[in-house]
């Protein structure tokens, strides 16, 4: 995989070139100072995958995005910046990641092997992938009619499929998603538990389990009104599931 590193500091760019240098199967093109020279050099090299900063003289990061997108064959792109203000802006652009300076050597081999199944167009999205522990979402992005919005996992109450979507309810509110249950179910297995077959809730905000006059079961969740069915194949996994918690 050919990565570019964009950073008009040097000492971050030397910084992010000795991480590339030391990962397998990951080879140094080029080096770019601002926005213009990398989109420049891209056209040339053809990066799989550019590392850019985004507060750059000139032309920026977001510039550069646009630019690059408009290629034949558009590059991933991975941003790698000191500020944390510009995520929505980032995943609006279409980026693959967005990693915090200092860049952990962990956080960038994550980053660069989500890189690995871009398909020439756009990011491929959690679901695509394998995730594990150290490399899965810390947010889900969902397109709102405010654009992209940014949920943390943390901050997740319940997902419960519905038809072709998934709700995502959260501290705030809720958004709508379009993933599957079982990769969700697969990249969160340590943080949320299937209580139905639509439906997977946050082990952390669990409160109660009911049985209703019908004979059926709810699970009761901190900071929710309404509360989860609860299948009769799951209950005597949760019952056991919350003796631990």
């Amino acid at each position: 995989m050919r990565v570019l590193v964009c950073d008009d500091e040097q000492l971050a760019r030397d910084r992010l070139v000795r991480l590339v240098d030391t990962m397998d199967g990951i080879e140094l093109v080029a080096q770019a100072a601002n926005g213009r020279e990398a989109v420049e050099v891209a056209r040339h090299m053809r990066p799989d995958v550019v590392l850019m900063d985004i507060r750059m003289p000139g032309m920026d990061g977001f510039e550069a995005a646009q630019a690059l997108a408009g290629t034949e064959v558009p590059p991933a792109l991975i941003f790698c910046t000191a500020y944390e203000d510009h995520a929505l802006e980032a995943f609006r652009a279409q980026a693959l990641d967005y990693l915090l300076k200092p860049v952990s050597r962990d956080e960038l081999g994550a980053a660069l092997e989500r890189a690995r199944s871009w398909n020439g167009r756009r990011p491929a999205t959690a679901t695509t992938v394998e995730a594990t522990a150290s490399d899965r979402r810390n947010h889900i992005s969902a397109r709102t009619h405010r654009g992209i919005e940014l949920v943390p996992v943390q901050d997740i109450r319940y997902f419960l499929a519905d038809q072709k979507y998934i709700t995502v309810r959260h501290g705030s509110g809720e958004v709508l998603i379009d993933e599957t249950l079982k990769d969700l179910e697969t990249e969160f297995d340590d943080l949320f538990v299937r209580v139905h077959r639509n439906a997977l809730a946050a082990l952390k905000y669990i409160e109660s389990l009911e049985q209703v006059p019908n004979g059926h079961h709810q699970l009761r969740l901190r900071g929710v009104a309404d509360a989860l069915v609860v299948s009769r194949r799951h209950v005597a996994g949760l019952r056991r599931l919350m003796q631990r918690l």
